[in-house]
């Protein structure tokens, strides 16, 4: 016998048809071993929810609510339309994704403080105009994030603003990075081969054990205090014309 989804439910082995998740709550539901595809998510409160090796295909989140929400081994990319997870004035504080496949997910005017993605393929996803901010006063605020391990070939995260988040070791290939403020931010063993950084803010950024051929960082709208290695200046010199030699 299937089990509806409702507040505090788990919901195990399912194929989840028919449901009308608009404006549903939903909170701190259990979903393990599930396939919802082409669901509505609009105004769906799944605050503190749990999602498991579920597979939610062109699947839209709109006004949803999303703290605190947990998704680990998820699938929400499909190949063959080149669609992934949409998400749309949403709020994710928070959340987690864990091992997940995030590919050509579009994720616009959320808010994101806290977010976390590990281990995540977001090959070809699109953020725009999002939120990682959170109000400490009337004049301070505080960004919040960590994309750690995530696969970020040819996203689009033009004028995303992680001052200070934590991005190691995540792959950037030919990712469009143009105007993002990433000041303070660790990039430690990141690869940067290819991205756009045309206007990009590292100012204090650590990208030390980072593959950096091509940066060019007369492009950069700030770069004091930028960490490299050694070994890394060799790179940036030949992206400025420099022929560097041996003695």
């Amino acid at each position: 016998m299937e089990t509806i989804p409702s507040a505090g439910a788990t919901i195990e082995n399912q194929t989840i048809e028919g449901f009308d998740w608009g404006e549903a709550d939903l909170t701190d539901a259990i979903f393990n071993n599930c396939l919802i595809a082409d669901a509505q998510f609009g105004g769906v409160t799944l605050e503190g929810a749990r999602f498991n090796r579920c597979r939610i295909l062109r699947g839209r989140f709109a006004r949803a609510d999303l703290r605190d929400t947990l998704f680990e081994d998820c699938n929400f990319a499909d190949p063959e339309a080149h669609a992934g997870l949409s998400l749309a004035y949403s709020r994710l504080d928070q959340a987690v994704f864990r091992r997940c496949d995030l590919s050509f997910s579009k994720i616009e005017s959320c808010e994101l403080h806290g977010l976390t993605l590990e281990d995540c393929n977001l090959r070809g996803a699109q953020f725009r105009r999002n939120d990682f901010t959170r109000n400490l006063g009337r004049y301070r605020s505080s960004a919040a994030a960590t994309l750690r391990r995530c696969n970020l070939h040819l996203a689009d995260l033009s004028d995303i603003s992680l001052p200070g988040c934590d991005l190691a070791q995540s792959l950037f290939r030919e990712a469009d990075l143009s105007g993002a403020n990433l000041e303070g931010a660790d990039l430690r063993d990141t690869d940067l081969f290819g991205a756009i950084t045309s206007g990009a803010k590292l100012a204090g950024a650590d990208l030390r054990g980072g593959e950096l051929s091509g940066l060019d960082i007369t492009a950069l709208a700030s770069r004091d205090g930028l960490k490299i290695t050694a070994d890394q200046q060799y790179a940036l010199l030949s992206a400025l014309g420099i022929d560097v030699t041996a003695d």
